[in-house]
């Protein structure tokens, strides 16, 4: 069964594979998986609990079988604007709606905690068309550059309240 939940400790390892494998095919022609364990230590899955949970956050995984194949998460940048994070799934798992779903699951966590905006950042088109055709089917549009990653492409939508 593949199913979308809070990711636990036993399931880190998995979720840094999973962004390596997408990284890689993201960059296929460029990087190896040496250059992404060194140009990412992924230390904000590795310290998840204070990271997301623990800090106004949330990391959720796509398990199938008790398989990570797919993260996102939510990480505050202040208190009115929370970031997208490590949205990354299995090729296998891509244009099946998973993206969408859990993208709405996050957005309910950021509209529960407060949050009026949300952000994030993608390294650019040429690189990631999917990512950019989905973040615009979720009314995402385009802002200046809000922090100091390699990405090219930065992006922000609102929140509508909760509905009482």
């Amino acid at each position: 069964m593949v199913e979308i939940r809070p990711i636990q400790e036993h399931q880190i390892e998995q979720a840094k594979q999973v962004v390596t494998s997408v990284c890689l095919d993201v960059w296929q022609d460029i990087l190896t998986e040496e250059d992404v364990k060194c140009y990412d230590s992924m230390s904000d899955i590795e310290q998840m609990r204070s990271h997301y949970f623990g800090n106004g956050g949330m990391f959720l995984v796509l398990v199938d079988n008790e398989r990570v194949v797919g993260t996102g998460g939510i990480r505050k940048l202040n208190d009115e604007i929370c970031e997208l994070k490590r949205m990354w799934f299995l090729k296998a798992y891509r244009g099946q709606g998973w993206g969408w779903k859990m993208a709405q699951m996050l957005f309910d966590f950021a509209r529960q905690v407060g949050y009026q905006k949300v952000r994030l950042d993608l390294v650019n088109e040429e690189r990631q068309p999917q990512a950019l055709k989905l973040y615009r089917r979720l009314s995402f549009y385009p802002i200046e550059r809000y922090n100091d990653s390699p990405c090219n492409i930065f992006m922000e939508k609102f929140l509508e309240s909760v509905q009482e």
